[in-house]
């Protein structure tokens, strides 16, 4: 399967999250998404940013100050995950 590069390196947070989900509208579902970037907050922000929109984090990983991300864009009927907020009632009985 083909995949898009997107390079975000020397951008600061929020822009390579930013600059990601646009890229991801041409990706195909199901394609692939590489991102580089030299931002260190990118790291959390990339598992939030998938976590949160159903793509899945294939894989990250760090190349001297440069970051990785290899992003799987979620299908056309996948919905993104509801988050999950717990009720003040749970835990008590």
């Amino acid at each position: 399967m083909t995949e898009t590069l997107l390079n975000t390196k020397g951008l600061n947070c929020p822009l390579p999250v930013l600059k990601a989900r646009k890229a991801l509208k041409g990706v195909a579902p199901g394609g692939l998404l590489r991102v580089l970037a030299t931002d260190p907050a990118s790291v959390i922000d990339f598992k939030a940013f998938c976590l949160t929109t159903g793509h899945e984090l294939v894989e990250s990983g760090q190349d001297g100050k440069v970051f990785t991300f290899l992003i799987r864009r979620k299908g056309e009927d996948e919905a993104a995950p509801s988050p999950s907020i717990p009720s003040p009632l749970e835990g008590e009985g």
